[in-house]
């Protein structure tokens, strides 16, 4: 997408860049785990080159927060010296209580002559207003931005107050809404991929394409994260915003110009074409021992796994089925989507009258190893015509992709609200689920390592069955070396970006 000057009030300056990083949760989780490398890949890049303050109540003092830098991106550090040295030169800390306005006075004070700051709220949704009214009052929102993590409230309701709450003190332009799956280059390539390649519009409608199905699995637990878990679910940490975005990118009609804001509203066309949710529509489960887990209640009901069919009432999609399901302690960590098609309309060969063989498909594996594949028939060799289904395959090269929160924290900083969500697709998403946050069957048992409760297969079962993302195809493309600037972290520490002080 160009960098159009459509992109924003003709009144105001495009792209004008932030002339200071300010981010709150400092010493969080999220902070340790992705921020700071990723702030160090900015620095190596030449994407940050201003005052980088960081915010937060743990009662730490600057040479605290280097150390915990130093510890955050671990061997990088020796890789690039310079990049590393240049950002602890950056860095400043304000300690303070987000309730009290001394702690906003002395942000003031630490930005010094800094004029444009983005502000970045890598914090628990509940302070969201704390902090606002916080910089509102000491005037730090005038000509800022500011930056807000998922999940954008828990339901439609807590979704509108939050975006009241933003707006009261921040201009809609300035307001960028961060979910990490978008910046991931996988995900990017979803959407040039349909419309880069010329070939795939002709087909790529309900009259030649049968099903869609989308999985995103891990293969690890809730990892001592059992409390937070318990106010949220897979339903509303990964179906609603992830998931639904791929679908939207899958689903979108071609944007009618060169530019951000027509991809939003292609996105938001696709969520509000979206039949909301029934119960029955909802297959929802908990791994066995879940309830064991620290902070989870006994008879807990919140859901460890979800499986939805969606229906998109649109000219394009009427009557195509996409189904989605996502879970922890799955057999393996993985997303893919798999495109499955029509059968050809008259069957000239007799293998290919067997209907237990699945159709042609397109598959993308977004991770670990991104790839997109092909399915078709090819004859075997001999004089009968018989044939059997390859795939034809393309693996991106993932060692080249930038971290995701550093191309999203630039674009913040630069202004460039591509690969932001914005308010209106946030509320349109959350109505589509909001009815099966309460109205819904108890989630069913299933054992750790299996694909979930039998009922999810029978959610599908009228249209095909799920293709489990195969652990093969990323062992015959072995991923290339891993990136330099971002430290190796374990599935535990990869698994959600929600921990913040």
């Amino acid at each position: 997408m160009s960098d159009s000057p459509h992109r924003y009030d003709p009144h105001r300056s495009a792209f004008t860049r932030s002339d200071a990083f300010v981010f709150f949760g400092a010493t969080g989780d999220l902070a340790r785990k992705q921020i700071f490398p990723s702030l160090l890949a900015m620095v190596r890049d030449g994407a940050l080159d201003v005052p980088v303050v960081g915010v937060a109540s743990s009662g730490w003092t600057l040479d605290d927060l280097k150390a915990r830098v130093r510890e955050s991106v671990g061997a990088a550090a020796d890789r690039h010296p310079e990049a590393f040295a240049r950002l602890l030169d950056l860095l400043r800390y304000v300690d303070g209580d987000y309730r009290d306005a001394a702690t906003f006075a002395a942000l003031r004070s630490a930005l010094g002559g800094a004029k444009r700051p983005t502000h970045y709220l890598a914090i628990p949704p509940a302070l969201f207003g704390t902090v606002i009214e916080g910089l509102a009052a000491e005037g730090l929102n005038e000509d800022a931005r500011v930056v807000v993590e998922k999940p954008f409230g828990r339901d439609l309701e807590s979704a509108v107050e939050l975006d009241a709450i933003i707006s009261s003190a921040f201009p809609p332009e300035s307001v960028f809404r961060i979910d990490h799956f978008l910046g991931k280059e996988e995900i990017m390539n979803l959407l040039y991929f349909r419309f880069a390649n010329a070939l795939v519009e002709p087909v790529w409608n309900r009259d030649r394409i049968a099903s869609v199905q989308i999985t995103v699995a891990e293969d690890f637990g809730v990892q001592g994260r059992g409390a937070f878990y318990e106010s949220a679910g897979a339903l509303r940490d990964v179906v609603e915003n992830h998931m639904f975005q791929v679908v939207a990118l899958l689903a979108m009609e071609a944007p009618a110009y060169q530019g951000y804001k027509a991809v939003h509203d292609a996105k938001v066309a696709v969520f509000k074409a979206m039949r909301p949710l029934t119960r029955d529509d909802v297959v929802r489960g908990q791994f066995e021992g879940y309830r064991d887990e620290q902070g989870v209640a006994a008879d807990s009901d919140v859901e460890t796994f979800a499986a939805i069919r969606l229906w998109i009432d649109s000219w394009r999609w009427a009557g195509v089925p996409w189904y989605l399901r996502t879970g922890k302690h799955l057999p393996t960590k993985a997303a893919e989507v798999v495109v499955e098609f029509k059968r050809p309309p008259q069957q000239l060969f007799d293998d290919a009258l067997d209907d237990s063989e699945r159709p042609n498909y397109l598959r993308f594996r977004l991770s670990p190893v991104p790839q997109i594949a092909l399915a078709a028939r090819v004859k075997t060799p001999g004089e009968e015509f018989r044939g059997e289904q390859r795939e034809l395959s393309v693996q991106s090269n993932a060692a080249l992709e930038r971290p995701a929160y550093a191309r999203l924290l630039s674009d913040a900083l630069r202004g460039d609200p591509s690969l932001f969500t914005q308010e209106e697709s946030v509320e349109a998403a959350w109505r589509v689920v909001d009815d099966v946050l309460d109205d819904h069957a108890p989630a069913i048992p299933y054992a750790r390592g299996s694909w979930g409760p039998a009922e999810a297969d029978d959610l599908i079962a009228p249209h095909t069955t799920w293709m489990n993302p195969d652990p093969a195809h990323d062992a015959a493309h072995p991923a290339a070396a891993p990136d330099t600037t971002t430290p190796a972290t374990t599935a535990r520490e990869t698994a959600h970006q929600g921990d913040r002080s």
